[in-house]
């Protein structure tokens, strides 16, 4: 691949609040001035998608911010059409940076006649061009195999670490982290030892798709300040009532820390009214105002790791370093000051 000055970022509509703001970060970062690059990502009246790009790509290492978040289909599109016309124009090379990677859900054949929809869009994506995937909290960390380019999978716990310390000083000896789930003990589990904090597990089973039959809490929460960790939060049902039967088994507070912030439907009103305290997201998924004005949810930015993991990426350097919680408090110094 031919050398190039800077890398070169460019977006679809499905967060460009958070692509702007890698842009300043990595323009912090190389002390040059490093904006998107112009171009048309539009609808037809039928819904059919067009990307225009207006500058010249040819031998540029170039980098797509798009996470394929609510509308799911539509920011897939885009994300395939802008890549397909890089591919077009002689770019050098092009990394598709996911940090919502939707349809993660469905990695696997849940029951009989069912798809595996991840694997599909895996295949669409190279199949656009794609030769690298940058991404945040895959829901199944199997889905990396599903490629046959590289794809590196961030983690939000280094993060979620530097802010249980800076905001949880004070209560830090007294924090019991919680997985919602069997299936999120290791996510739960890497926030613990990053903090220091013993694990728990709320076990929960089901009658009906949708339906909760019961929940029981794995693990001593009595008067211990809860963190429940997990990936994804959609209608937001199950974790509400995750943080119901923490309380009633003596927890004397309940926070969540969850990744990506899908939040259909109900999801804001059932946390304003709920039992937690918080609820923190990061800011991968473009937040509605119904969810910037909730009193109980705070957002925790995502552009620093991703500005760094895309330099490191276009020159060559470990992106595995960003794993580390060390690394990130520089990263995020101005921030959080957790030491």
């Amino acid at each position: 691949m031919a050398a190039v000055d800077e890398p070169k970022l460019i977006s679809g509509n499905s967060n460009l609040t958070l692509a702007r703001s890698v842009a300043r970060r990595m323009s912090l970062h190389r002390g040059v001035n490093l904006e998107l690059v112009d171009a048309r990502v539009e609808q037809f009246n039928d819904g059919e998608i067009f990307v225009e790009v207006y500058e010249n790509v040819r031998g540029e290492d170039m980098f797509i911010i798009q996470p394929t978040s609510r509308p799911a289909n539509d920011a897939l599109m885009e994300l395939l059409v802008i890549a397909d016309a890089l591919k077009r124009s002689s770019a050098s090379r092009i990394t598709a940076v996911i940090p919502y990677f939707g349809y993660a859900r469905q990695d696997r054949r849940s029951k009989a006649r069912t798809p595996i929809t991840a694997k599909l869009v895996a295949n669409m994506l190279e199949k656009a061009g794609i030769e690298r995937i940058l991404t945040l909290d895959l829901h199944a960390t199997q889905i990396q195999g599903f490629f046959d380019i590289p794809v590196d999978n961030l983690y939000a716990s280094p993060v979620y670490a530097l802010d249980v310390k800076h905001n949880f000083k004070d209560q830090i000896d007294n924090l019991t982290v919680v997985s919602p789930d069997i299936g999120g003990v290791a996510r739960a589990r890497d926030l613990a030892q990053r903090v220091g904090a013993p694990l728990s597990i709320v076990d929960k089973r089901r009658e009906k798709p949708g339906e909760i039959a019961e929940m029981t809490v794995i693990g001593n929460v009595e008067g211990r300040t809860c963190l429940i960790v997990d990936d994804i939060i959609d209608t937001a049902g199950t974790l509400c009532k995750a943080a119901d039967v923490l309380l009633q088994n003596g927890a004397k507070e309940v926070h969540s820390y969850i990744t990506h912030g899908v939040l259909s439907g109900p999801a804001v009103e059932r946390i304003s009214k709920s039992s937690m305290k918080n609820l923190v997201i990061t800011d991968t998924i473009e937040a509605t105002d119904a969810v910037k004005n909730a009193p109980n949810i705070r957002i925790v930015p995502t552009a620093p790791i991703f500005a760094q993991a895309i330099l490191n990426t276009w020159n060559g350097t470990s992106v595995s370093s960003l794993f580390s919680t060390k690394t990130l408090s520089a990263i995020y110094e101005g921030i959080y000051d957790c030491e």
